[in-house]
């Protein structure tokens, strides 16, 4: 696959997404400057993570504004594929391409640690392949991550099985004590009702490389190469 990585100014994340991209699963990378307007063909997307702008007003909400987004709105509204992580998942919320949003860690600190979360479903690119009932060990590295969304909307993600990943502790037990940051009923990761946009708060790409004693994120990765083989 071709897949195109969107670099805004302060994205942090994006050279290991490329990374895990090209060396470890194989696959043709473009960088995409937040300035672009032409998208070079590629057939999917990847926000990475980073402090996009700085983070300032709400994390996310300037990047939204970024030339190269109308672009991808119109990829994703025509069925493209995109992804977006940390920093990525907050601005495909603020472009309301994914429903819900994320606001500040409970605790009101910074996290950045190792979690464990588990599959909801199989019916997703980035779940097609995961056991639902064994956990992944794949890091975080957020303030704003607590995703919250209305009663009507979380009624709508169940319905429509857009929930992709709940944190849970390394037994796949979810808990209050296993949310790193106060998200509702656990949600790491959701997707819209095309199942075309995705976004997660986990950092697979940073759980991908052997060299870092953990490639559980390789699953994820995987498993989106799969969906689009069929």
């Amino acid at each position: 696959m071709k897949f195109g990585v969107v670099i805004f100014p302060g994205s942090n994340c994006d050279e290991d997404m490329i990374y895990v991209l090209e060396e470890i699963m194989g696959q043709e990378v473009v960088r995409l400057w937040h300035k672009d307007t032409d998208l070079q063909n590629v057939q999917a997307i990847v926000l990475p993570g980073g402090f996009s702008y700085g983070d300032y007003l709400r994390s996310g909400a300037l990047a939204r504004f970024s030339p190269i987004m109308t672009e991808v709105i119109k990829f994703a509204d025509a069925g493209g594929f995109v992804l977006g992580v940390c920093n990525g998942f907050q601005i495909l919320c603020e472009a309301g391409l994914l429903p819900g949003t994320l606001l500040h860690n409970d605790h009101q600190k910074f996290a950045c640690k190792n979690v464990y979360i588990r599959a909801d479903n199989n019916e997703t690119a980035l779940t097609k392949n995961l056991n639902c009932t064994k956990p992944l060990k794949i890091p975080i590295a957020h303030g704003e991550g607590r995703y919250f969304a209305d009663g009507q909307t979380l009624a709508s993600l169940h319905e429509n099985k857009q929930i992709l990943f709940r944190y849970c502790d390394q037994n796949g037990r979810i808990s209050q004590e296993s949310n790193p940051n106060g998200s509702i009923e656990n949600i790491a990761g959701v997707c819209n009702k095309n199942k075309n946009v995705y976004g997660m708060m986990p950092h697979p790409e940073r759980a991908s490389d052997p060299e870092l004693g953990n490639i559980d994120g390789q699953n994820i990765f995987q498993s989106i190469l799969d969906f689009f083989k069929e």
